[in-house]
């Protein structure tokens, strides 16, 4: 059976869009719009998108900024309309698209988990038997009755996300929300999710933590510049979103004002570009990263990420024993993977800044490259390797004592 059927699904924005321009053009150009003429630059953020989600699946959805993810969960809760298209959702739908969706900012805690069961279509002794439950995992109960506008973003998010999950929606939708909070719940979170999706549930997962959809999803689609460019299962789709050209260079599309990772580049040991290395040669990367107020504890680190998004290895400045300041201000870190440590193929890093409260900025997948055989002499004599790493083993080799000089002839 079908949980949600999406057919030619269309969605159409003007950029600079704000409601004076808005009404503006509507005036203005009422009679050009009539006869089908462009009077402003326009995109689709969704363009003739067609897909069947079947109860139970657990459906990942990956692209690039902008590639229209978070607009077509938009269109399936029900917040954004369609230009074009038609969805038919079979159950009721918890949406998580951003902190403290569908919250009322004058309501307190517990008055926000009735209104959001109520929105779920619950009876009040359905919301009574799962409170508990919900208060427990949110792990907000000291400020349960003040009002969630005095609430921290990790603290909506805590209640946010404990109430979508816990109030058994039949189809769950989460936009990229384990990106904010701390470790410990973003670990909750998986593990929650993990839980609905065994229990049968239908699933929406939108995230650009490769590990954490190879990890939950049953099955994946890609999204670039509002198409759907790929659906299937979630290992050879997360490798299409991760292939690509190689790209040496990292740089944020602007400053948010918060802790952040501005740029990145992979380099030689003489500071010059790499994006093709051998086996043989020392990979740098070097990492720019702000601190507007300070961090004590902020960590910097990057994961080594094979071809389909599996994790390799990951290393940060503690494994060093270096610390790394705490702000405020910019500052560079400098990491190098030894030579002869990846063997010839695609790889790609993820860049992350943390600390132990709240992962602070993660860019998954930031920079890819190849490795090629080179001169290493891992490869002598066209030798063949598996694999994805080369690890330097201690080995020997000797007779044994006891074998007669006969054999060793």
């Amino acid at each position: 059976m079908k949980a949600i059927e999406v057919e030619d699904l269309s969605k159409q924005y003007y950029l600079g869009d704000t409601m004076a321009t808005s009404l503006r053009d509507w005036v203005g150009n009422l009679v050009k719009r009539r006869r089908g003429l462009v009077t402003r630059n326009q995109f689709w953020a969704l363009k003739d998108v067609s897909f069947d989600v079947s109860d139970g699946e657990t459906l990942g959805i990956i692209g690039n900024n902008g590639a229209g993810k978070s607009t077509l969960l938009r269109v399936l809760s029900r917040i954004t309309k369609p230009n074009s298209g038609s969805v038919f959702i079979n159950g009721r739908v918890g949406s998580l698209l951003e902190v403290g969706t569908g919250f009322h900012d004058e309501l307190t805690g517990r008055e926000n988990i009735f209104l959001n069961g109520a929105i779920l279509g619950m009876r009040r002794a359905e919301i009574d038997a799962k409170f508990d439950e919900i208060v427990a995992f949110s792990e907000i109960e000291r400020f349960l009755d003040t009002p969630v506008k005095h609430y921290s973003s990790g603290m909506y998010m805590r209640l946010a996300f404990s109430v979508a999950a816990h109030l058994d929606p039949e189809i769950l939708i989460v936009d990229e929300v384990l990106a904010v909070g701390d470790v410990h719940f973003q670990r909750k979170c998986l593990g929650k999710l993990d839980d609905v999706a065994r229990g049968g549930r239908t699933v929406l997962f939108v995230s650009h933590n490769m590990a954490a959809v190879q990890r939950l999803c049953t099955s994946a689609m890609l999204f670039d510049r509002g198409r759907l460019v790929r659906i299937g299962d979630v290992r050879s789709t997360v490798a299409a979103y991760l292939g690509g050209e190689a790209r040496g260079g990292f740089a944020a599309a602007a400053r948010t004002g918060e802790a952040q990772i501005l740029s990145a580049d992979l380099e030689d040991l003489d500071g010059h570009p790499l994006e093709n290395p051998s086996c043989s040669d020392p990979i740098v990367c070097r990492i720019r990263f702000v601190l507007p107020h300070r961090s004590p504890g902020t960590r910097v680190g990057i994961g080594v990420l094979a071809c389909d998004g599996t994790t390799l290895f990951t290393t940060n400045n503690a494994d060093a024993g270096m610390p790394c300041p705490s702000g405020p201000g910019e500052f560079d870190a400098c990491v190098t993977i030894p030579p002869n440590t990846l063997l010839a193929g695609d790889f790609h890093l993820a860049l992350c800044l943390w600390n132990a409260g709240a992962i602070l900025d993660l860019q998954e997948p930031a920079l890819s490259f190849a490795v090629e055989p080179g001169a290493s002499p891992l490869y002598a004599e066209r030798a063949t390797r598996k694999g994805y790493v080369h690890v330097d083993c201690a080995w020997s080799v000797a007779a044994r004592v006891d074998t007669p000089a006969a054999v060793l002839i």
